[in-house]
């Protein structure tokens, strides 16, 4: 199994994310276990200028990894109840992101974070990591 390196998302949002489709999401959870889920829908946020992008608002605690070096996860709540999973691509205060809408088994942004028990504890982290890969 070829584990994508954190590189491969410091590249422009809109030539990663179509690259991500297909491809397999994996968890380690706590207990050691792993699962692996196919990619089915991403959806790219491309800097400043896009609006529905975060970082169209500024630099502020929430949205600083977005303005990191490809390869970190942005997660944010929604709604106060949903988790959403990023990755950040791009270079260092160029802020994108990729938000995994779903996978195989989980489709929607909140049953995939949900289901994969992912929450606000991955922010920041780097992808790949020990308990989330690509």
């Amino acid at each position: 199994m070829n584990v994508l390196p954190t590189d491969f998302f410091k590249r422009d949002v809109l030539t990663v994310a179509p690259e991500l489709l297909g491809k397999f999401l994996v968890r380690r959870y706590e207990d050691g276990h792993t699962e692996r889920f196919q990619i089915m829908e991403v959806e790219a946020y491309r800097g400043q200028e896009d609006l529905a992008c975060h970082a169209s608002k500024g630099r502020t605690k929430r949205t600083e990894v977005l303005f990191h070096n490809g390869g970190k996860i942005n997660m944010y709540l929604i709604y106060g109840i949903y988790w959403m999973l990023n990755i950040v691509t791009g270079n260092e205060d160029e802020p994108q992101a990729i938000l995994i809408r779903g996978v195989e088994g989980a489709i929607g942004p909140g049953r995939l974070t949900k289901r994969l028990a992912l929450d606000g504890s991955f922010y920041g982290k780097e992808i790949p990591s020990f308990d989330i890969w690509i």
